[in-house]
């Protein structure tokens, strides 16, 4: 009967420690690779809700100024007409002056119309440039937190980058700033709706 033996290489002894768990001291346990795997899955998470965070209040701001900017539309639109009843006001007060007496009256009850339908108008006007005013107060208040949030994004990609780092090179001290940007991150996210 002939028996094989199997020689392990240096190599081969170093993964089979790595995939049962064991590290180069023989301790079970959770190794730096997946401890680094585990962080940077959950900065990823993380990362995720924030950026869907900054992405919709920037959405949510663009909606509001599209708003402003509609209702600003109609203003103009509204002073415009505006414009218009005063030109054909002035007008009917120079053919009140010009027309014969008989007429008059009728120039001047089509000049007291202009005159009512300009303060009718004048008032929507004035109603639509508040509701700019006030949908451009709500973008600005909508897109405050977005710069935040970019900033408490970038902290946590360099996290995950330090976090990789320390996985490529076996440093383990190089979690310490990734773990600190993380946290950095974290509570620019919270606080950019403080």
């Amino acid at each position: 009967m002939e028996e094989h033996f199997h020689v392990h290489g240096a190599h081969e002894h170093e993964l089979e420690h790595v995939a049962t768990g064991h590290e180069g001291s023989g301790h079970h346990g959770v190794t730096l690779a997946q401890q680094v795997a585990i962080f940077t899955a959950v900065l990823a998470a993380l990362g995720a809700v924030v950026s869907y965070l900054g992405g919709n209040t920037q959405n949510e701001a663009l909606i509001h100024k599209n708003d402003a900017v509609l209702f600003k539309a109609h203003a103009s639109d509204q002073w415009s007409f505006y414009q218009a009843k005063s030109a054909k006001g002035h007008l009917m007060t120079l053919a009140m002056e010009l027309s014969p007496p008989e007429r008059r009256e009728h120039y001047k009850a089509e000049l007291e119309r202009y005159e009512q339908e300009k303060k009718e108008i004048k008032l929507k006007a004035e109603e639509f440039e508040e509701k700019s005013r006030h949908e451009s107060e709500l973008a600005e208040k909508a897109f405050h937190p977005h710069h935040i949030l970019a900033l408490a994004m970038t902290f946590i990609q360099i996290a995950i980058a330090l976090a990789s780092v320390t996985a490529l090179t076996n440093r383990r001290w190089l979690l310490i700033p990734a773990g600190f940007g993380a946290l950095v991150g974290c509570a620019m996210a919270v606080f950019a709706y403080l």
